[in-house]
């Protein structure tokens, strides 16, 4: 295999990685009571996906999740480097962000596993179309998913009511010799 066919297979791998757990994050918000069957805005997936991604700082973030919930997934290692996550997010403006939620939105849109709707204040808004249920179910039921999909849900139970904004202010306040450091930084 070449270079850059080998490249490209990274790439291709990393994009259906990050397609997958968005996909998983987008199931379980619209699945939990009080979130209308949907999740709302970017800036809210932005923050729910920084919560599933680090999960051992959600607890800090969100007094309805305990470091203890099982569907968390914490191992040792998690609680004594809490950023030293597989997939780490940048910190933007706005807060933690990935500048691959286009591609990832727009192929989960394109592959009819996620629909656009109508959000708060015009926003855009995500929901799982019946196939993106399915795929999330399926993927669920399996070892490799199924702890992402724990936190998923764990993250949607504890984040019910809160706006994307109310989020990112939480990270702010909570965590914020973590979200002192100039933009386009690695959150590690």
């Amino acid at each position: 295999m070449s270079h850059d066919a080998f490249e490209l297979a990274l790439l291709r791998e990393d994009l259906a990685y990050h397609q997958a757990r968005v996909l998983l994050l987008v199931t379980a918000v619209a699945s939990t009571p009080g979130h209308q069957s949907k999740l709302d805005g970017l800036t809210k997936l932005a923050k729910l996906d920084f919560l599933v991604r680090y999960p051992a700082l959600a607890p800090q973030v969100l007094e309805d999740l305990q470091p203890a919930d099982p569907r968390l997934h914490l191992t040792p290692a998690d609680d004594a480097h809490p950023t030293d996550v597989e997939a780490p997010m940048t910190r933007y403006k706005y807060g933690p962000w990935d500048d691959r939620y286009y591609s990832v939105i727009g192929a989960l849109v394109g592959r009819g596993l996620v629909i656009y709707k109508r959000g708060r204040q015009g926003s855009v808004a995500l929901a799982p179309t019946a196939a993106g249920k399915r795929l999330s179910r399926d993927m669920s039921a399996t070892n490799q998913w199924a702890p992402i999909s724990d936190r998923c849900h764990a993250v949607a139970e504890a984040t019910t009511g809160l706006t994307g904004n109310a989020l990112k202010d939480r990270i702010y306040q909570r965590l914020a010799p973590l979200m002192n450091r100039p933009h386009r930084q690695v959150i590690r």
